[in-house]
């Protein structure tokens, strides 16, 4: 089993959020003795248990999962006790389904209130996967509801959050929900204060493990120390400290068998002894990594993706993707070219979309439809319906930095090799001086943008969550460091993520850093969550 992230070293108690997760779980499980829990699928459970305990997403496909699980039981006449816990909240829509099928009256009903997953030190996880689809295409905001509630939670643990920042659609709403819990419950404002789930699994033949067929988890966070040394570096850079670490393990290895050593010297190579396994795990990592990254497919794909964001040349763009299409390469190496070609642009020509439309169609199967669809109600592929402000925009808030030093960095654009992603440059300037300067840029980007302030200063450390005042934030009274709470609505990737903790390491930067999110995601997760399964 993958080790959980430690979590002392975190700015602010996010031990107590975890200790209260696992206290009302156990809560949960105490008072359904003798219970078996089982992952839930549309097979039928087969135990001799006479309760059944399940613990769901409020999700109403997972409700006929139950159903399903109880008319079965009914058909063989047997006789059980149904328990479901909703995490995090009960809904109407799932009570509905068990209304619809005449079962709510055999179901004790009752919550499992687990809005926030501590995921690393600086890093929370709201784990809402289908948050961005379900906003978008959908139309269900449901989840900007659990967004406002978790910011809420901490703020009972931890003190009043006295500025919020939001920009875009569903970041505002989430800003006007919190507002409004804050006027109902308010927080007293004296209180004192795809990497999957924090690890990744693959074969166990790439970690040198002699278990030909078999999967292995391998923690990634901040309890593998090595890992927390590279996890925010450029990859190029990542290699050449793990060659340098493992030299000078060999070179030391070769002194200690052809050199007499004293007793401290012996103490001393024993310790770096006690490193070699984290060495080898991520020598074995970055080697297979690099099975990929040497790829030309994967070199092209990057150049192409530079050259997309620097507008460099339409036609050039245009045709790398028709080309991807008619190779037929993976469905999501296209759509992830094709959402940020479309995006730069704000769409495509008419006469380009629908050839583009055509022709992945064609190459693909008209299945996509739905998925093409999709896209399109979120706004992520579509029809050019006016100029594209990206060339503003990328100047104005310098996203393209040339000869960028990945190996000592001295800006953000490090973590994509010269690219600095949007979101972190936005929260950088609302950090050092606000939105003020840059609001006209806010302007020429999608969706509305507030600044607002809630109560006073608590006497503790204070959130300052970008969610924009005219300043950069304020010093705590005490002088102690302030807390920065980010949120991203629909997700971040672990990029974003280095390019915050980087900010934060800046000198003349005197705050602490937390990170929440839906979803810690990737170009193809993001995909995938609006491609329709198939079959």
């Amino acid at each position: 089993m993958a080790q959980i992230p430690n979590l002392d070293n975190a700015p602010i108690n996010l031990i107590s959020i975890r200790e209260q997760s696992q206290k009302e779980l156990i809560n949960i499980l105490k008072n359904e003795h003798g219970v078996e829990l089982r992952h839930l699928s549309a097979d039928h459970i087969q135990t001799d248990c006479t309760k059944v305990v399940y613990l769901v997403r409020s999700q109403p496909n997972l409700m006929r999962h139950i159903c399903s699980n109880i008319h079965h039981d009914e058909s063989k006449g047997l006789q059980r006790e149904y328990h479901v816990y909703f995490v995090p909240r009960r809904t109407v829509v799932c009570e509905k389904v068990l209304e619809e099928e005449k079962l709510h009256n055999m179901v004790t009903i009752g919550e499992y209130p687990l809005y926030i997953v501590p995921m690393d030190e600086d890093v929370l996880s709201f784990e809402l996967d289908l948050a961005y689809k379900e906003c978008q295409v959908d139309g269900d905001t449901s989840s900007l509801w659990h967004i406002a509630k978790a910011i809420h939670k901490l703020e009972f643990s931890f003190g009043v959050i006295p500025n919020l920042r939001a920009k875009g659609k569903a970041s505002v709403r989430v800003a006007d929900i919190l507002n409004r819990m804050q006027a109902e419950e308010p927080v007293n404002s004296s209180d004192f204060l795809n990497i999957k789930n924090g690890s990744i699994e693959l074969d166990a033949s790439i970690m040198g493990l002699q278990q030909e067929g078999k999967k292995t988890k391998v923690p990634l966070n901040s309890s593998d120390k090595l890992f927390k040394e590279i996890r925010d570096l450029n990859f190029e850079v990542v290699v050449q400290i793990l060659r340098q670490k493992a030299t000078s393990m060999k070179q030391d290895y070769t002194e200690m068998t052809t050199t007499s050593q004293s007793v401290s010297e012996l103490k001393d190579f024993v310790k770096k002894l006690n490193s070699l396994p984290e060495i080898t795990r991520h020598i074995n990592l970055a080697q297979h990594l690099t099975t990929f990254t040497s790829k030309p497919s994967f070199m092209g794909q990057l150049d192409m993706e530079h050259t997309i964001v620097e507008s460099q040349s339409y036609d050039i763009c245009f045709d790398y993707i028709e080309e991807l299409i008619h190779k037929q390469e993976p469905l999501t190496t296209v759509l992830r070219l094709l959402i940020l070609f479309s995006v730069t642009n704000s769409g495509l020509p008419k006469k380009h979309f629908d050839y583009l439309r055509r022709e992945l169609l064609h190459s693909y199967g008209f299945e996509h439809i739905t998925t093409l669809n999709n896209l399109e109600k979120a706004g992520l592929f579509k029809k050019q319906e006016s100029r594209s402000n990206w060339l503003t925009i990328k100047r104005a808030l310098q996203l393209v930095v040339e000869d960028t030093d990945t190996a000592n960095p001295n800006d953000i654009s490090y973590v994509f090799s010269g690219y600095a992603p949007l979101s972190i440059r936005l929260i950088q300037h609302a950090i050092r001086s606000g939105w003020r300067p840059v609001e006209e840029i806010l302007k020429l980007l999608p969706g509305p943008h507030l600044e607002t302030k809630r109560g006073a200063f608590s006497n503790s450390p204070s959130f300052d969550s970008l969610s924009g005042v005219s300043t950069g934030i304020a010093k705590v009274p005490d002088g102690r460091r302030a807390l920065v709470l980010v949120v991203f609505v629909g997700g971040v990737t672990f990029a974003e993520i280095s390019a915050l903790r980087f900010l934060c390491s800046q000198e003349g930067m005197a705050y602490d850093l937390i990170i929440a999110t839906t979803k810690i995601v990737n170009g193809q997760t993001l995909v995938e969550t609006f491609m329709e399964k198939l079959g």
